[in-house]
C-alpha cells in the first residue's frame, strides 16, 4: 500500500519557543503546500498558551531557496508567499528565522518579513529574480531597502548576488550569526527578544528622503545609460525601491506586485524563465538509467594550446590533480607561461588571493611524456583538428590508459566515431567538446557515439558539472557529418549571412542587424576575432554538397592575407592593439567584383529580413538535428546557441523564438525571404514548435 506523502511542514516545541520546521527536498522550495504548512503552524503556535517567541528553520541542506518556480505560470493559489509573508510580520509573538545554507528569492523574503534573523556562519542569502527577467514580488523591494539602505539594497536586487552571512551581518540584513549550532542559538536568541521587531514599520534608513531619492535617480540613470530605456525589470526595481520610501508599506507590496505581474507577462522574462528550465532538462542524459559516473581524482590533457590551457585552469579551478602533456620542453614552458598568467590576472584583479592561485598550482603537473597518463581518471585529447595526428595520438593514449580509464576528445567537427575506434576501446570514448575560452565558457557539448557505455558518458556528465559547466548531450552517428549541436546551427547562421552579402547586404549591416537582435556580436565581428583562416582550413577540410549554393568571399579574403584581427585586416580594419574596427573598404570591393563575376544584382535588405533569415536558418538546422536525433529535444539547442554562440539569453534561444511566432507569420515571411533556398527557409519552424511544445507538456506532467 502506497504511503501518503510526509507533510512539509511540522510544529514542534522548545520549551516557551514553537518551531516551525520546513522539510520540502531538495531545496524546500515555498510552494503552496509548504506555504500552506507555514500559515497553519503560524496559527497553531500562536493559539498554544505559553508560546513566547517562533522560530522558522528548515531541515536539509538549505533554508527555503525561493518559490517554487514551476508555479510561475499557473492560476495563484492561497495562500501568496506575499500574504504568508504579511501574517509572519503581522504576528503579535516575536518571529525568528534561523537561516542556513542559501536563503534566496522567496526564502530571503520570508526571512525578512521575520522580526529577526539568525544565520548560519555558511549561510549565503541573494534576491536572484533578475536572472528570470522578473523582481522580488513578495516584499523583497519594499522591505530590503528599510534594513539596509536603498544603496545597497539596489545591489543585491540589481544584480542577483549572494552576500555571506558576515556582510549580511554587517549590512543589518543578519541580527546574529550563529558560531555553533543554529537551532539552539535561533531558539536562545527569540528567548532574548520582548516584542516584535516589524521590518515594514522601520524608517532607518527612510528618515534622510533627499539622500535616498538621489540614490534612487543616481542608479535609474547608470540602467537607463548601460541597459537602455526599455530594460523593463531592472527599472521597475528601481520604480519599486522608491516606491519603499514614499508610500506605506501595504501600497508598496501593491507597486511591487503590479511590477512582478508586468515583468512574468514580458517576452524577456519568458525567455530567461526558458532558458532556466531549458539548463535543467539538458543535463538530464538516459544513461542515468543504467549507470552512475565513476570517479575523477585525476584528470590528464594532452595538448596545452589555448583550450589545453583553459581545460586544465578549470580543472585545477575545481579542485581535481591534473596532468598537461605538451609537446617538447618549448610547448611545456609556453603552456606553464598561459595557465601561469591566468593566476596572475585572477590575483591582481582580486578574483583569487596569492595563497590560493599558488595552491591550485600545486596540483599541475606539466610534463612532456605521455607515459605520465597511466594515473589518469580520466583523460581529454585536445590537440590541433587533425584527423590523422588525433587518431594516431588517440591510439598511443589508449595504450597507456589504465583499463578503467575514460578517453575523451575535444574533437568539434571531426568524426567521433573514427576517433572512438581509433583507441581500440571505443566503449570507454566519449567527445567532451569545450568551448573557449575553456576556463570561462561554460558549455560543454558530450558527444555520444553508438559504441559509447552509459558509464563512460555519466562519467564525462558529472566531470562537467563538477566544473560547474552546463552539459548538452550530441548523439553523433554514421554518415551525419558535424557530430555536434552548435556547429550545425553555427554553419546554418553563417550560410544564411553569406548568401545575403552576397545578395546584396554588407558586413556591417548584418553584423549590426544581430546585435540590435541581442547579439553582443555579428558573425563578421565574430569571424574576424577568431581569424577566417581557421574556418578556410575546415572547409578546405570538408567535402562540400553539390547542392548547396557556396559563397566564395572568404575565401578569396584568406588568399588576399586578410585573416582578421590577427592580420590587423579582415572584414573590418584594426588600429594595432584595438579589438574595435572600421568597416574594410577593400573588401566591400571585393564584394562587388565578386557579384559582378556571378552576376548576382544586388538588392537591398532591412535588419528585419536579415534577423528573420537567419533565425529561420538556424529553426531549420534545429529541426533536422531533432529528426537526425542528435538534439535530444529543442530546448537543448537553444542552450548551446545562448552558453556557446551568444544567443541573447532574453530571447530563450532560437527554437524558442520559432515557437513564439505563430506558422501563418512564417509562411508568410517564407514567401517574402528567399523560396529559391529551402534548405535554408522551409516549413520546417512549424515542425520544430509542435515537438517543443510536446516536449513542454511532457515535461510538465513528469516533473
Amino acid at each position: 500500500m502506497k504511503q501518503a506523502p510526509k507533510h512539509p511542514v511540522r510544529l514542534e516545541r522548545q520549551g516557551n519557543v514553537a518551531l516551525i520546521v520546513i522539510e520540502n527536498p531538495p531545496v524546500n522550495a515555498l510552494g503552496v503546500a509548504v506555504r500552506r504548512g507555514i500559515a497553519a503552524a503560524l496559527n497553531a503556535a500562536l493559539a498554544q498558551e505559553g508560546t513566547h517567541a517562533i522560530v522558522i528553520a528548515a531541515n536539509g541542506r538549505t533554508f527555503p531557496a525561493g518559490a517554487d518556480i514551476r508555479e510561475f505560470d499557473m492560476a495563484p493559489q492561497e495562500p501568496s508567499l506575499t500574504q504568508l509573508c504579511s501574517l509572519v510580520e503581522n504576528s503579535p509573538k516575536p518571529v525568528v528565522a534561523a537561516v542556513h545554507g542559501t536563503a534566496l528569492g522567496g526564502g530571503l523574503e520570508l526571512a525578512m518579513a521575520a522580526h529577526y534573523r539568525v544565520a548560519a556562519k555558511g549561510a549565503r542569502m541573494g534576491l536572484p529574480e533578475i536572472k528570470l527577467g522578473i523582481l522580488p514580488g513578495a516584499g523583497g523591494t519594499q522591505r530590503l531597502p528599510r534594513l539596509v539602505g536603498p544603496e545597497l539594497a539596489l545591489d543585491m536586487i540589481l544584480t542577483g548576488n549572494q552576500v555571506s552571512a558576515g556582510i549580511a551581518a554587517e549590512m543589518g540584513l543578519v541580527d546574529h550569526v550563529a558560531d555553533t549550532d543554529l537551532r539552539e542559538e535561533a531558539v536562545a536568541y527569540a528567548r532574548s527578544v520582548t516584542e516584535p521587531r516589524q521590518t515594514g514599520a522601520n524608517r532607518e534608513h527612510l528618515r534622510d528622503g533627499a539622500a535616498y531619492m538621489a540614490s534612487v535617480n543616481a542608479r535609474r540613470a547608470q540602467v537607463k545609460m548601460e541597459l537602455g530605456a526599455n530594460a523593463l525589470a531592472p527599472l521597475k526595481i528601481v520604480n519599486c525601491v522608491e516606491a519603499a520610501l514614499l508610500l506605506p508599506l501595504e501600497a508598496g507590496l501593491d507597486v511591487e506586485r503590479a511590477a512582478c505581474e508586468e515583468c512574468m507577462d514580458s517576452r524577456e522574462s519568458a525567455g530567461l524563465r526558458h532558458a532556466f528550465f531549458a539548463e535543467r532538462a539538458a543535463s538530464k542524459f538516459p544513461e542515468a538509467a543504467d549507470a552512475k559516473p565513476a570517479q575523477v581524482d585525476r584528470v590528464a590533457i594532452v595538448g596545452g594550446g589555448l583550450m589545453g590551457s583553459g581545460i586544465a585552469i578549470a580543472a585545477l579551478q575545481s579542485g581535481f590533480a591534473v596532468t598537461l602533456v605538451e609537446q617538447g620542453e618549448s610547448g611545456v614552458n609556453a603552456a606553464l607561461e598561459r595557465i601561469g598568467a591566468y593566476y596572475e590576472r585572477s590575483v591582481a584583479k582580486g578574483r583569487l588571493s596569492e595563497a590560493q592561485g599558488a595552491a591550485a598550482l600545486t596540483h599541475l603537473q606539466l610534463t612532456n611524456k605521455l607515459d605520465t597518463l597511466s594515473e589518469a581518471d580520466l583523460i581529454i585529447e585536445a590537440v590541433a583538428e587533425d584527423l590523422e595526428l588525433k587518431t594516431q595520438l588517440l591510439a598511443e593514449i589508449s595504450a597507456l590508459a589504465k583499463p578503467e580509464a575514460v578517453i575523451a576528445t575535444n574533437t568539434s567537427y571531426l568524426d567521433l566515431d573514427i576517433l572512438a575506434q581509433a583507441t581500440g576501446r571505443p566503449t570507454d570514448t566519449i567527445g567532451l567538446h569545450f568551448f573557449a575560452p575553456a576556463e570561462v565558457n561554460k558549455l560543454v557539448e558530450i558527444g555520444v557515439h553508438d559504441a559509447a557505455s552509459p558509464q563512460a558518458v555519466m562519467t564525462g556528465l558529472g566531470f562537467a558539472k563538477h566544473l560547474g559547466k552546463v552539459p548538452v548531450r550530441a548523439r553523433v552517428h554514421a554518415g551525419f557529418g558535424s557530430g555536434y549541436i552548435g556547429n550545425a546551427i553555427l554553419e546554418a547562421y553563417r550560410h544564411a549571412a553569406d548568401i545575403m552579402l552576397e545578395d546584396g547586404a554588407t558586413p556591417s549591416q548584418i553584423d549590426g542587424a544581430m546585435r540590435s537582435f541581442g547579439f553582443r556580436m555579428g558573425p563578421y565581428q565574430v569571424a574576424d576575432m577568431s581569424g577566417l583562416d581557421i574556418a578556410y582550413a575546415r572547409r578546405q577540410s570538408k567535402p562540400r554538397d553539390p547542392d548547396a549554393r557556396y559563397v566564395e568571399i572568404a575565401d578569396k579574403m584568406v588568399e588576399q592575407g586578410w585573416l582578421g584581427q590577427k592580420s590587423g585586416r579582415g572584414y573590418y580594419i584594426y588600429a594595432e592593439g584595438q579589438r574595435q574596427g572600421v568597416p574594410n573598404g577593400d573588401v566591400l570591393k571585393l564584394i562587388a567584383e565578386h557579384r559582378a563575376q556571378k552576376g548576382i544584382t544586388p538588392r537591398k535588405f532591412s535588419d528585419r529580413d536579415i534577423r528573420d533569415r537567419i533565425l529561420l536558418a538556424m529553426v531549420n538546422a534545429g529541426a533536422r538535428l531533432l529528426g537526425e536525433g542528435v538534439a535530444a529535444r529543442p530546448s537543448d539547442i537553444d542552450v548551446v546557441m545562448v552558453h556557446g554562440f551568444g544567443y541573447p539569453r532574453s530571447r530563450g534561444g532560437p527554437m524558442m523564438d520559432a515557437d513564439a511566432t505563430t506558422p501563418a507569420i512564417i509562411a508568410s515571411r517564407l514567401s517574402v525571404l528567399a523560396p529559391e533556398e529551402p534548405k535554408l527557409w522551409s516549413a520546417a519552424p512549424v515542425l520544430s514548435m509542435l515537438a517543443h511544445e510536446r516536449q513542454k507538456f511532457e515535461d510538465l506532467n513528469t516533473s
